[in-house]
């Protein structure tokens, strides 16, 4: 019996010293099985990459992008390395699939806004994809997932009945999130919030930084409207896994209110029909203003009404231009011409949201646009009609910006606003002013820069000082701001910012819930600073 045993296990070997095999690089491997196997199996899906990217005031993204000869779509070039882009994780060659979850691979695009995010694909990565025959497309939704849908914005309007028609609880176990459900056919559902979404973002801030108390009050206090950003369950486990925040900037809006609209113009015989100004608003900075809309003009027929706001010429904002670049771009574009306009309410609304208005634009086009006839070849009108500037409009165009002082008295959800700071220099701006807060009732704005806090100057403290600085007071507090373009002329004409400056009572902005004694203090003190 051992001998039999001992029969099998040398013949086991002598079998498996029969098989052994020794590799040699110089003959490599034939063997039908492994290259059947290689054919069959088909490589893993492509990675592509999220880079968020965020730019202060005035500082570039630092790339380029570049449609290239035998490359489809669109290739990142130029990154620099110490750049917004660097510092997102984008290289040189990477292959652009999104821009804020909008596929763009068979699309033009205009960069615009302070936060973008980009989904690439490294260049050796778009190679294999080409090489395996990928659908692009399908690689970019794959990596958020089957499950997943955009955010939506809702402006829900407050019926004087039922009110706004939402029901808002916390979350069992997760500190900081809550679910919104609106009641069937009340205003929050036909502004397209469902049942069970989660809440992110109300009036321009995020829902997590408040305690569900807050939330509440803060709805029952609304006035005539609220906007909120809200989410499936299902869509933010998406972002979560992506380490993607959600934000405005990606959502689908649904039924956002006051959009401004980009329209297509045909010259008529006299021109287009508006006269444009450039006119100073309740914030203090110049804006272009659309005015005299000539009826049966072209801009009549496009809809454009008196006082509306121009934002953009053929697709380039205004918003950095003087009065006779406008004008001279308008002239540029022959018989048609693109506008982008929008009310003065629209403006304050979004501003107060925090949000850029050009992220919601509407393509509309005039009825008329192909049916108007063309001015004959002797006439040379004119764009538009230009009024000789007063010497009054100039007097005020060239006033010097003044700050304000703004008296805030802590609310039962703080004092309504937040901050934010520049990553390459030191200083403080307001972020985000609540709808209906001590903030906004004392005329703070979004985008104001701090100068004093309780009369210290704080211009080259770090954000985190003034915060500590703010909590030091307790429930009170005084702030002197001033906007930003203004901030830059203040800087660049070398004069300081004082307290001194805003005591013509215009300059004083009190919060409606200062007491009668400390608006008593505050008017006395600027009568005493007036010599």
């Amino acid at each position: 019996m051992n001998t039999a045993r001992s029969y099998q296990v040398d013949s086991l070997f002598f079998l498996c010293a029969l098989n052994r095999f020794v590799f040699n690089p110089k003959e490599g491997v034939d063997n039908p099985a492994m290259v059947h196997v290689e054919d069959s199996v088909r490589v893993a899906s492509p990675l592509p990459r999220v880079c968020v990217l965020k730019r202060e005031d005035g500082e570039h993204f630092g790339f380029h992008l570049r449609v290239e000869r035998g490359r489809p779509g669109h290739v990142i070039r130029q990154v620099e390395l110490l750049g917004v882009a660097g510092r997102s994780g984008l290289r040189d060659g990477d292959h652009l699939l999104e821009v804020n979850e909008l596929f763009v691979d068979d699309m033009e695009i205009l960069v615009s806004g302070s936060q973008l995010f980009l989904l690439v694909l490294g260049s050796e990565e778009y190679e294999q994809a080409m090489a395996q025959g990928w659908n692009l497309r399908e690689v970019a939704r794959a990596q958020r997932g089957d499950a997943w849908r955009p955010p939506r914005l809702c402006h829900i309007t407050k019926d004087p009945v039922t009110g706004l028609g939402i029901i808002i609880l916390p979350v069992k176990g997760e500190k900081g999130k809550f679910t919104i459900s609106p009641a069937s056919g009340g205003p929050a559902e036909k502004a397209g919030v469902r049942k069970g979404d989660r809440l992110v973002w109300i009036n321009g801030a995020m829902a997590s930084e408040f305690l569900h108390s807050a939330i509440i009050k803060m709805v029952k206090k609304c006035s005539d409207h609220m906007t909120v950003l809200v989410i499936d369950s299902e869509s933010e486990k998406s972002y979560v896994r992506r380490g993607m925040p959600i934000v405005p900037v990606l959502a689908d809006p649904q039924n956002m209110a006051l959009r401004p609209r980009r329209l297509r113009l045909a010259q008529g015989h006299s021109g287009y029909g508006f006269l444009l100004r450039q006119e100073k608003i309740i914030a203090g900075r110049p804006v272009h203003m659309l005015r005299e809309v000539d009826a049966g003009s072209p801009a009549e027929a496009a809809g454009i009404k008196d006082g509306e706001l121009l934002l953009e010429v053929n697709g380039e904002s205004t918003d950095s231009l003087g009065h006779e670049d406008v004008v001279s771009k308008i002239r540029q574009s022959g018989k048609h011409v693109t506008l982008t306009t929008m009310t003065v309410h629209g403006q304050d609304l979004y501003t107060q949201l925090g949000l850029s208005p050009l992220l919601f634009c509407e393509d509309l086009f005039s009825g008329n646009e192909q049916h108007e006839s063309p001015a004959p070849q002797d006439q040379s009108p004119a764009a538009l009609r230009l009024p000789a500037p007063s010497a009054e409009s100039q007097e005020e165009l060239r006033d010097e910006p003044s700050p304000r002082l703004c008296l805030l008295q802590r609310g039962s959800v703080g004092f309504g606003f937040h901050l934010d700071c520049s990553q390459q220099k030191p200083g403080t701006i307001i972020n985000q002013v609540a709808a209906g807060g001590p903030a906004e009732s004392s005329g703070l704005l979004q985008g104001d820069v701090v100068v004093e806090v309780n009369g210290q100057n704080v211009e080259e403290e770090c954000m985190e000082d003034v915060i500590l600085l703010m909590k030091k007071e307790g429930h009170s507090l005084s702030l002197l701001v001033i906007d930003k373009p203004g901030y830059e002329w203040m800087k660049k004409n070398a004069r300081p910012i004082t307290l001194l400056m805003t005591f013509s009572l215009a300059g004083l902005n009190l919060s409606k819930s200062l007491d009668h004694t400390q608006v008593k203090i505050v008017i006395i003190f600027a009568s005493l600073l007036q010599f």
